[in-house]
């Protein structure tokens, strides 16, 4: 009997196929003592294997490419973190074996990041998968992981580690379902990029028995438990028209009526360039440089090796436009040489412009790698700061980029509620903003936005966040400046129309999503777009916003 259960849906497409649990394994040692002549040889065990660990995880994001190289490269840092390490070491020297000091270094680490109010909880997952490879490698263990099949399936998970996201098969793993994470959690995004259909924060999901038949919707978080031979046909049916609507779509992003929105992708590293290129990206709309600095947390870059980078992109997109974001560090992406190590609640402390403010010579060196990297290149850069809380941070950055003798526009991130709020202030000193509305949400809602457990509050329909996006592209527009929008909200199509009609002058989104976007925008008018725009601002919940604006869109 067919069952229907809801989820929030992250990854656009449908998949049909039989569930396929990812592996487990029991992976606590046993607290056995050593006696002490041993402790120098358990302590060299655990050495090897962390270091073991962190190439595996370097190896698997030079693979990935793009952005999961970056989410692997922290991952690898973590399994080094100097303290860690130590404190590994000492509860060898008392007399833990290596697996068991591991295991319990980690667990008091954990701890720490629960009791830090739950700001880091996205990192606890990549957190555990460290340890459990770790761990793993110390008992001469598998893995546990994605399952081995000849045959195609829908994988289903607790929730999936960035090292097991990255190296998906999509000819073999058709979806995902995972019972934790959220809608911009490493998983969701990563998915995205894959172009694999998944769905999140679904409780219970582990309960579902392997090899039952489910059909995943990813734009809507809808499973359909033992579907129809009906239900999976209209599925597979509406899949089909969606693949030909996308084939068909071409060209700049525009609506029926000829109103020009730029699809723009976002990318995280040179490895994400050929598929914004595929997609036919009119630009880059947010340029993540943290995977630069991910290398080594004790120091910053060169200036050359920036250079070398940022040069890479630029040249990808002759006669295109790329937004730069400089380096977002702290909260989930800390960096020893640049962020506070003993913040109570680091997303809420010294991160994104206010540590390249504290470090002025590291955010000189980046804005003057960007100068040399766009000199002789016929590309419209632009460079924008994160965290832009006032008037005063837009006026910093942008003395900063005249200093370093940028010939760029330069511009603020809209992701504290304040930005928003006083958005026609801070265009005094900048010329565009930039909506991210991950944080933004995050920050609206007090919502982590790692943190499964309050998704509903992370929902891009939220009609609170569709307000803080007005405020933002009508003050845009009263100063004759630009407004885009690069959170993950741009990814979906129906909503990319409602931000549209909210006044939003360019979309940025994964690549994979960028097809998707073309396509709708290219059935409606600009009015029917504003209309849509309208009724999801009168709704009081985000399921009743989406569903207002469809019905909008749909005519009804």
């Amino acid at each position: 009997m067919e069952t229907t259960l809801r989820g929030v849906g992250v990854s656009h497409g449908v998949a049909i196929g039989e569930v396929r649990h990812m592996g487990t394994a029991v992976l606590e040692p046993p607290a056995k003592q050593i006696p002490p002549h041993e402790a120098e040889r358990e302590q060299g065990r655990a050495r090897q294997a962390v270091e073991a660990v962190a190439a595996d995880l370097i190896a698997r994001g030079n693979l990935a490419g793009g952005e999961a190289q970056g989410v692997l490269e922290a991952q690898a840092m973590m399994a080094q973190d100097p303290e860690l390490m130590a404190d590994v070491e000492r509860r060898v020297a008392v007399g833990s074996t290596a697996e068991r000091a591991v295991y319990d270094a980690f667990a008091a680490y954990r701890a720490l990041l629960a009791g830090a109010g739950e700001y880091l909880a996205g990192r606890v997952a990549d957190l555990d998968d460290v340890r459990n490879r770790i761990v793993a490698r110390l008992l001469g263990v598998p893995m546990p992981g994605v399952p081995d099949s000849d045959e195609p399936y829908v994988l289903i998970a607790r929730d999936l580690a960035p090292a097991d996201t990255a190296l998906l098969d999509p000819s073999l793993v058709l979806g995902f379902v995972t019972e934790e994470g959220g809608p911009t959690s490493h998983s969701a995004i990563l998915a995205r990029a894959l172009g694999v259909p998944a769905v999140v924060a679904l409780p219970g999901a582990g309960e579902l028995a392997e090899g039952t038949l489910i059909a995943v919707d990813g734009s809507t978080g809808e499973i359909f438990v033992e579907p129809t031979a009906e239900k999976r046909s209209a599925m597979e049916r509406a899949a089909a028209e969606r693949k030909a609507a996308l084939a068909a779509s071409t060209g700049p992003g525009a609506t029926s009526d000829g109103h020009k929105v730029p699809l723009l992708a976002n990318v995280g590293g040179p490895g994400d360039i050929p598929a914004a290129v595929d997609a036919g990206a009119e630009g880059v709309g947010l340029f993540r440089t943290e995977f630069l600095f991910l290398d080594d947390s004790s120091h910053a870059p060169s200036e050359e090796k920036q250079v070398e980078a940022y040069r890479q992109v630029l040249e990808a997109f002759p006669e295109g436009r790329v937004v730069v974001r400089v380096l977002d560090a702290g909260a989930d992406k800390p960096l020893d040489f640049l962020t506070p190590a003993d913040e109570p609640n680091p997303a809420l402390g010294v991160r994104g412009l206010r540590s390249l403010l504290d470090h002025p010579e590291v955010l000189r060196t980046q804005l003057t790698a960007l100068a040399k990297a766009a000199r002789g290149l016929p590309v419209y850069l632009e460079v924008m700061a994160p965290m832009v809380a006032d008037r005063t941070d837009a006026k910093a950055f942008a003395d900063a980029c005249r200093d370093a003798g940028l010939e760029a526009k330069f511009g603020a991130m809209v992701e504290i509620p304040s930005a928003a709020l006083r958005a026609r202030s801070i265009l005094q000193e900048v010329e565009f903003l930039s909506l991210g509305t991950n944080d933004l949400a995050q920050y609206t809602f007090a919502a982590d936005r790692q943190v499964g457990a309050v998704s509903r509050l992370q929902d891009p329909w939220q009609p609170a966040l569709l307000d803080l996006v007005a405020l933002s592209a009508e003050a845009a527009k009263a100063e004759g400046k630009s407004c885009g929008v690069c959170g993950e909200a741009a990814s979906d199509p129906v909503l990319a129309c409602v931000l549209t009609g909210l006044g939003v002058t360019s979309l940025s989104m994964g690549a994979a999503s960028i097809p998707y976007v073309r396509a709708t925008l290219a059935k409606y008018t600009l009015a029917q777009c504003e209309r849509a725009a309208a009724a999801a601002r009168a709704a009081d919940t985000a399921d009743e916003a989406r569903s207002a604006a469809q019905a909008v869109l749909s005519g009804e």
